[in-house]
């Protein structure tokens, strides 16, 4: 590897004759501007969406490859991530016979212990009979009640809009899990199951794993992932792509199968957010629906969904469990 950087050290300090120095300062300028485009895509390239806007900016890319390198500035643009979640395609994964998908996903992808949901998927009953499935996660509320009421400053508001939890610094007094209306704040009563992979990982708070005992948990709203150009967990698991996760910065949200324009999806689906009424501006949007566009649409009147499941609870020695006291 240093064999190979040296190389490539001498071979850009060489003496270049004028043209060949100019079809390079050339490339390297394309370059550039196709990773821009590639990070402009954000959330959409998820689903393919850059695809179809490549051929216009690598064009603008070509018009542009005259600028000197030194010229250019990187983007600064901040996101606003946001969740949409359809429940005419949500039936607690009742077709499949499976527990709901989206949690399962979440558990898996973030280790977390029994019995952390941190998306759960809730029965609720409709005003004419019947019920509906609504997934629940942390709503990355704008004005949070959480982060108002931590003594310590163990959680906070990103730049980007996410509520998150530093678990170093959490002193466990669970003002925080009393304070959010929603129930989304989880507390470790005991140690809990560490499987060998999230052992090997290094603490952050945008992942909060491996996780400790004494400290709340909670959805970080996979803002990681999604600069990564990757779909939640819970995205990622649901079967009937219930779940868009997305930038309103860009106005583009994303399920993994379709790229839609996210206030007007918003807009012309009469979207609305819990409790509302509570001033709280949550960040996750839902569409009106009970399941009904999934495969020969979900009967209202069927109730029921299967328990979610923890894989490694029985497998990991040491960890233990302990059940969810009422609120």
């Amino acid at each position: 590897m240093g064999e190979r950087s040296k190389g490539a050290r001498s071979l850009r300090e060489a003496p270049q004759d004028d043209e060949v120095q100019e079809n390079n300062r050339k490339w390297e300028i394309s370059r550039r501007q196709l990773l821009k485009v590639m990070g402009a895509a954000g959330v959409a390239g998820a689903a393919g969406a850059a695809v179809s806007v490549a051929p216009k900016l690598l064009a603008e890319a070509e018009d542009s490859s005259v600028q000197t390198a030194e010229s250019e500035t990187p983007s600064k643009r901040l996101r606003r991530w946001s969740m949409v979640i359809d429940l005419r395609r949500c039936d607690g994964c009742q077709s499949i016979d499976k527990p709901p998908q989206c949690t399962q996903g979440c558990i898996e992808g973030h280790f977390a212990p029994e019995p952390m949901e941190w998306i759960q998927v809730f029965e609720y009953e409709l005003p004419g009979g019947g019920t509906q499935f609504v997934p629940v996660p942390c709503q990355s509320c704008q004005n949070p009640p959480c982060v108002a009421v931590c003594p310590v400053g163990a959680t906070w508001s990103t730049p980007e809009g996410n509520v998150l939890i530093d678990q170093e610094r959490c002193i466990g007094c669970r003002m925080c899990q009393a304070a959010c209306p929603y129930d989304r704040r989880f507390f470790n009563w005991a140690d809990p199951p560490i499987p060998p992979q999230a052992m090997l990982a290094d603490y952050h708070s945008e992942r909060q794993f491996p996780m400790r005992r004494g400290v709340t948990s909670k959805c970080d709203f996979c803002s990681d992932m999604a600069r990564a150009g990757r779909l939640p967990y819970c995205a990622q698991g649901c079967p009937n792509d219930a779940i868009y996760y997305g930038d309103f910065e860009e106005d583009l949200a994303t399920n993994g199968e379709e790229v839609v324009e996210l206030t007007k999806f918003l807009t012309e689906n009469q979207a609305y957010r819990l409790k509302e009424e509570l001033n709280t501006k949550p960040r996750v949007y839902y569409i009106p629906g009970h399941g009904q566009d999934v495969g020969e649409g979900r009967d209202p009147y069927k109730k029921g969904r299967m328990d979610s499941e923890w894989p490694w609870a029985d497998t990991v020695k040491g960890g233990k469990r302990w059940k969810r006291s009422g609120r």
